[in-house]
């Protein structure tokens, strides 16, 4: 098709769709019906550990070291491949590679055990480098396809959209593992217990044969998030433009051009004080925010008393639906709010209210503060995200090499996660206890205040 037009809101739209393709990742791999099903592999057992590469890992810790080497994976290629987009003029077949490996890492998902734990933890690698990898080069479209005063709107509108799109494949797939029968699954028992069993036999038989087609049924959720990401991710593929053709093609010499080009911007952050200093303040906030968003509810299935399995899964979900809900008004409120007292001040009020929840996660116990936890996770998670990825592009200066820039902040947020994911998990597996890791991320949150603080208002030559 015809190129559209910069700011052109077919463009924009198309642009902000992806996060309605790949948001499903987020809310039911990597938030929900994942950690759910992940858990449930070590019922019965009072330690939950697991073997792999040679150690004892607690089963928490465990998915926690696998996500922050991904992480670190996506840090150290990024710029390597972002580079390598830019040289060649196409990013559009980076971010596409990228979502169908995703895709193809979840549908893989289905076969996950512990019993094959390396060859299920490759996986879940799949999709998260899938779902991060492709991140980078979608975020990096963000100035080249909107105007500055377009770009706060239309980051919001895509986390929403990202948000109201998962919500629905969620409420599919909560309504498959909650009610299995209704979907086809069998919950059948055999007829010998039927006729000869007592009255508590045959309804611990069928139960037991719900929890099966239960387990069934998020196996197949997976399956659905790696379609749905494939089949809705087109529309976006479709419209937005492969990037500028420079008639280059990849060779030896070009492949570390994206470390010589993250070397370049560098440099030019060292010019540029205001962008400089914001960087350094989203790379130790960020380092929080995404630690809690990916470890939330492995801490609420372990920390929280719900009472029972079943009140467990029903409880959990229920939590990342608030959660999403709350994401979309939150996400137009941080909007709202930065366009009226600017995006810096926004972020340190974001800021604070994360720092407050830490307090309040260490000490809650009860699924009802768990829920109250949840909506006002909610109130601030699309927000912070949304506003510090539109904050960054504000900041650029002037340049068609939008992705190098990005790329530049996608390795700090990545290493940020690498570093908060770690620390998390070494807390975790040598105290036993998640509270105590969640308490240690305010220390972040308090950095990240301070820092924002020291952002000029205006773009400044840096003379240090």
């Amino acid at each position: 098709m015809n190129q559209l037009k910069k700011g052109s809101k077919k463009l924009l739209n198309a642009w902000a769709f992806y996060d309605w393709a790949n948001s499903v990742y987020t809310l039911t791999i990597a938030s929900s019906i994942f950690p759910i099903f992940y858990s449930a592999l070590f019922l019965g057992q009072i330690e939950k550990t697991v073997p792999a590469f040679g150690m004892v890992f607690k089963s928490t810790a465990l998915i926690t070291y696998v996500t922050a080497f991904t992480f670190l994976i996506v840090a150290f290629t990024s710029p390597i491949l972002s580079g390598i987009a830019d040289y060649v003029g196409n990013k559009k077949n980076f971010m596409k590679f990228f979502c169908y490996v995703g895709s193809a890492g979840c549908i893989g998902l289905y076969w996950f055990s512990i019993d094959s734990i390396h060859i299920s933890l490759l996986f879940y690698f799949m999709g998260l480098i899938g779902y991060w990898g492709s991140l980078v080069f979608y975020n990096s479209y963000l100035p080249d396809i909107a105007y500055p005063e377009q770009q706060d709107s239309i980051s919001a509108k895509g986390f929403s959209m990202g948000y109201f799109g998962s919500v629905i494949l969620l409420l599919l797939n909560l309504g498959m593992v909650m009610m299995p029968e209704l979907f086809g699954f069998d919950i059948s028992i055999s007829q010998t217990i039927l006729e000869n069993g007592t009255e508590k036999e045959i309804a611990e038989a069928l139960g037991e044969a719900k929890n099966t087609a239960s387990f069934e049924a998020m196996r197949i959720s997976f399956i659905t998030v790696g379609l749905w990401w494939i089949l809705f991710s087109q529309y976006t593929f479709y419209v937005l433009p492969a990037g500028v053709s420079k008639g280059h093609k990849v060779t030896k010499d070009v492949v570390f051009n994206g470390l010589r080009e993250l070397k370049q911007v560098w440099f030019q952050l060292k010019q540029n004080l205001r962008l400089k200093r914001y960087l350094v303040a989203f790379f130790v906030f960020s380092m929080a925010v995404q630690t809690i968003m990916l470890v939330a509810v492995y801490f609420g299935e372990e920390e929280i008393a719900w009472g029972s399995s079943d009140a467990k899964t029903q409880g959990l979900i229920v939590s990342i639906l608030v959660i999403q809900l709350v994401a979309i008004l939150g996400a137009f409120l941080t909007s709202r709010t930065s366009s009226k007292f600017g995006n810096i001040k926004t972020l340190i009020a974001i800021n604070f209210f994360w720092m407050l929840l830490c307090f309040y996660a260490f000490f809650m116990k009860t699924p009802e503060q768990f829920y109250i936890a949840a909506g006002f996770v909610g109130l601030v998670m699309g927000g912070v995200q949304s506003l510090a990825r539109s904050t960054y592009s504000k900041f650029l200066p002037e340049t068609e090499d939008t992705t190098s820039y990005f790329s530049f902040y996608d390795v700090a947020e990545k290493i940020g996660i690498v570093i908060g994911m770690v620390i998390f998990a070494t807390i975790d597996q040598v105290t036993g206890s998640m509270r105590n890791a969640i308490l240690f991320l305010v220390i972040f949150f308090i950095a990240g205040i301070v820092l924002l603080f020291r952002v000029p208002k205006s773009n400044v030559q840096n003379k240090v």
